[in-house]
């Protein structure tokens, strides 16, 4: 990251879910989630310009997003009410995490954005104040700004602080957008998933690191539908399988699977389908402003 008085270059990371289960449906629409977010080392890049005027700038469009429906304007117009300042931005974007791909590419961009701004504008709010800011945007914008990887529960809103294993992934985008809102609407999709505990997480993936390097704790209850309705998915999953256990992240599409080196997971993509991109990801244990904001480490 690049830094001035009146400019800022900063990275969004993605993230992958190692399993996700729906646990419940809420009065207000919304599900009752356990997953672990897993950040990873794919990024967006995102510059800040400060304006001494309040107007929020998008540099670049981005291709199918009006401006007001913009994650990244949404954060800043949302700080910018928060604090109360007179301050604007020209904020421009450099997508690489793909849209609709399951990976948080937009939370991760909305949450770099309330953070960088916090810096630039010299507003002093505290994590805590950010990830309040951050639920009004979307439900993984939080995990973003909490800045290490947790296991999450509620909407995907209510963070613990855990240790993963450091790991490559990779990581397949298969040529398709699922719609998160069509997956989670779907009248087959689980939801009644019995809750765990964070040490039923632990132990797992102790036992995973102690034999193989996998997938294999839990599940995601969102795969079966997405599989379903967008074929391409269970490809791209049947193709990671023939190396090991394969998972699909968040709602779709991208799907990943877990090596101990990085030669092992390059190895994997090897002849993918033109139509497909495939990444190799290392693991990230905090986000990359994680010191930008106070508080200690777990």
């Amino acid at each position: 990251m690049a830094a001035s008085a009146s400019c800022l270059d900063c990275l969004a990371p993605a993230k992958l879910n190692l399993f996700l289960h729906v646990t419940g449906l809420r009065e207000d629409g919304y599900h009752d989630l356990q997953t672990v977010f897993q950040l990873i080392d794919l990024c967006d890049a995102l510059d800040f310009v400060r304006l001494d005027a309040p107007d929020v700038i998008r540099v670049n469009a981005l291709p199918g997003v009006d401006i007001d429906a913009d994650l990244c304007v949404r954060a800043a117009r949302a700080l910018q009410k928060a604090a109360a300042t007179r301050l604007g931005v020209a904020i421009t974007l450099r997508k690489r995490i793909p849209m609709g791909a399951g990976l948080g590419g937009g939370s991760s961009d909305a949450a770099t954005t309330l953070i960088a701004l916090n810096r630039l504008w010299q507003l002093d709010f505290d994590r805590q104040q950010l990830m309040h800011i951050g639920r009004t945007l979307g439900a993984d914008v939080p995990f973003f700004i909490f800045g290490q990887n947790a296991f999450a529960e509620g909407i995907g809103d209510e963070l613990t602080p855990i240790v993963t294993h450091e790991r490559f992934y990779a990581v397949i985008h298969p040529g398709v957008a699922v719609p998160t809102a069509a997956i989670f609407g779907a009248a087959e999709l689980t939801r009644d998933t019995v809750r765990l505990k964070i040490s039923d997480f632990c132990a797992g993936a102790q036992a995973v690191a102690t034999e193989r390097v996998g997938v294999d704790f839990g599940a995601n209850d969102l795969e079966a539908v997405a599989r379903t309705r967008f074929p391409a998915v269970g490809e791209a999953l049947q193709w990671l399988g023939r190396f090991g256990a394969a998972r699909m992240t968040g709602s779709g599409a991208c799907v990943f699977a877990a090596f101990s080196t990085r030669d092992a997971a390059l190895s994997s993509l090897e002849g993918i389908p033109e139509k497909w991109t495939g990444w190799v990801c290392a693991s990230r244990s905090l986000h990359p402003l994680y010191d930008w904001l106070p508080g200690g480490r777990a």
